[in-house]
């Protein structure tokens, strides 16, 4: 009889205090939490821009996908679909959170069209257009930090993450575990190709959660980055 009541204290035992080890595990982690790399600062604001509505856009206090379609918007389709599909539909809600794309003034007529074809699946609720001079889109683009150049439409397929404080997010060293045993050089990702699903899904999506996990983190005062942010900086004006 006592056989069994030891057998049973222990597994009761057991089962309690299981959970409390695996909290306890799990609580040094957020220590070592590292936020989406800052790879520029001070990106171009986009007050000068116009949306439908004649209302002004901003990145500031938002966290925002930029996006450059151009002149001739319906050749971003596979970009809009894409980035519809595998980022703005999964943090569509989230606070603050916001698709901005860039065009040249006059090409609200493709607009309205590629707008037409993304609305077959779902509301653009989070997703807005802003219209400006080319100059303007160009100023916007030369503020960002991007291996890849607008085209003559003032277009790119490649998207940007920009913070709540206009700084450019992404990462200073993009390297895989192979690259970094062959010791090959550090390269960052600056942007992301929208053409690319593998990039959006398993990059873009995944540095889009850190961010959100960075803010979240913030809000509830467990998250001090500004040591780690400082360091981003300085190594990225290095290269």
């Amino acid at each position: 009889m006592q056989k069994k009541s030891f057998k049973k204290t222990l597994i009761l035992s057991v089962l309690f205090f299981l959970p409390v080890i695996f909290l306890l595990f799990l609580y040094p982690s957020k220590h070592n939490y590292n936020p989406l790399d800052v790879v520029r600062t001070s990106i171009e604001n986009v007050t000068n821009f116009k949306d439908e509505e004649g209302h002004s856009v901003n990145l500031k206090n938002n966290i925002t996908v930029l996006g450059f379609f151009g002149s001739n918007t319906m050749e971003q389709i596979t970009s809009a679909s894409n980035l519809k599909e595998l980022i703005y539909d999964k943090f569509k809600g989230f606070k603050r959170f916001h698709v901005l794309i860039l065009v040249p003034q006059g090409s609200q007529e493709q607009v309205s069209e590629l707008r037409k074809e993304l609305l077959k699946y779902d509301e653009l609720k989070y997703w807005h257009f802003g219209y400006g001079h080319p100059q303007d889109i160009s100023t916007v683009f030369n503020s960002l930090k991007s291996t890849e150049p607008l085209n003559e439409n003032s277009a790119t397929s490649h998207v940007f993450i920009v913070d709540k404080d206009l700084n450019q997010r992404g990462r200073i060293d993009d390297r895989t575990d192979n690259d970094i045993e062959a010791n090959k050089k550090i390269y960052g990702m600056y942007s992301y190709n929208a053409i690319k699903v593998a990039e959006l899904k398993n990059k873009m999506s995944e540095d889009m959660r850190i961010l959100f996990t960075e803010y979240r983190q913030k809000r509830k005062g467990n998250f001090d980055s500004s040591s780690r942010r400082a360091d981003d900086i300085k190594t990225n004006e290095e290269n």
